[in-house]
């Protein structure tokens, strides 16, 4: 198994919004299951036809690093048809700061 040098705490956030249909937290879910990769905390909602979903993982006892479940998940975005976005939590806590 590959540690995550890269990021400080091994934790990521992950964005997915786009047009609802069925599967797309399955295929999600799915990629990140297939790389060890926890889901700690997950929301979704649809917003009159908009699919929205935000999750917190942990990379920490991933088989792969950070840029391959990044590399993974773009590919699966243009598979589904939604945009999905992937940062360290670092980066994330550090651009919404208040």
């Amino acid at each position: 198994m590959a540690t995550i040098p890269d990021t400080a705490s091994g934790r990521a956030i992950i964005t997915v919004l786009g047009s609802d249909r069925s599967g797309i937290v399955a295929a999600v879910a799915g990629a990140l299951a297939s790389h060890n990769v926890n889901i700690l905390d997950i929301s979704q909602t649809i917003l009159q036809g908009i699919f929205t979903m935000t999750m917190l993982v942990d990379l920490s006892v991933a088989n792969v690093d950070f840029a391959t479940v990044q590399n993974q998940l773009t590919d699966l975005s243009g598979e589904l048809g939604v945009q999905i976005t992937m940062q360290r939590e670092e980066v994330f806590n550090f651009m919404y700061r208040l």
